[in-house]
């Protein structure tokens, strides 16, 4: 029990803490992410910067709070968008099975095989660059995984006695999908949707990084990466502080995931 509370309670006290600070950086930062100092350039980490300054004399600590507010906010959209519709599918292909089934399931399959950042790299190349953009191709490149989750599980619960039971008592499909056994997957989605936001995370920050992602005047932890890499020898502390808050934000909400799982077991 120790175990599983520790997992739990560390998890909350990270992802709590950059949540808290996500939440404060779209109303105040302790300077203005975008604001140009000339004379105030490469300065060490200070009490008056705490994660040093930039190349163009800019706070870093500021950009951060703005970058992960952009970085959380594409990542759980793209879990929205890809987990609900990815839901629906599973749930509705695994719940009645058939021809539609298959077909789905054979483009599923497919789309599978490829990496979900090629994906995202196809539509982007289609759509263009911008966070709204990227939100769609993650999107959109997250379904399959869902998908593939959820449709396994419908289709080994629509032979379980309750739900044998819930159609001699006249109910719909539709209750029985969405009332019966939807609330009996939440222990295999629930760890499907953490791994999903983290694998966004990394995804916004790569598609960033190489320049195809987040585009100025946005800032993500991604692009501040990119940025960062051309100073690693004269301001290591730019990267270093960029890179470890993308760490301690996936190691967070990822231990908080397994307390939660761990704790329902």
């Amino acid at each position: 029990m120790k175990k599983r509370n520790s997992y739990l309670a560390v998890g909350l006290v990270m992802t709590g803490i950059l949540t808290a600070l996500i939440v404060l950086g779209f109303f105040w930062t302790p300077y203005d992410p975008t604001a140009i100092v000339g004379s105030q350039k490469f300065l060490p980490p200070s009490l008056r910067h705490l994660f040093g300054t930039d190349s163009f004399g800019r706070d870093i600590f500021s950009r951060v709070m703005a970058g992960m507010g952009t970085t959380f906010f594409i990542s759980l959209c793209t879990v929205l968008i890809g987990g609900t519709v990815g839901t629906l599918i599973g749930a509705f292909t695994g719940y009645f099975g058939g021809v539609v089934d298959e077909v789905l399931m054979r483009i599923n399959d497919a789309l599978t095989a490829f990496p979900n950042i090629l994906l995202a790299l196809v539509f982007i190349a289609m759509l263009g660059f911008g966070k709204y953009n990227v939100i769609l191709a993650l999107g959109v490149a997250f379904i399959p995984s869902f998908a593939r989750v959820v449709r396994a599980e419908f289709a080994r619960h629509r032979a379980m006695n309750y739900v044998k039971s819930a159609r001699l008592m006249g109910a719909s499909h539709l209750r029985i999908i969405f009332r019966h056994i939807l609330p009996n997957t939440w222990g295999v989605l629930l760890p499907a949707l953490i791994i999903g936001f983290n694998n966004a995370v990394l995804a916004e920050a790569s598609m960033s990084y190489l320049g195809i992602g987040v585009a100025p005047p946005d800032i993500s932890l991604g692009y501040m990466l990119s940025e960062s890499q051309s100073y690693m020898i004269k301001a290591p502390w730019y990267v270093l502080c960029t890179g470890l808050v993308i760490v301690l934000l996936i190691l967070g909400v990822s231990m908080m995931g397994e307390g939660l799982r761990k704790r329902s077991v």
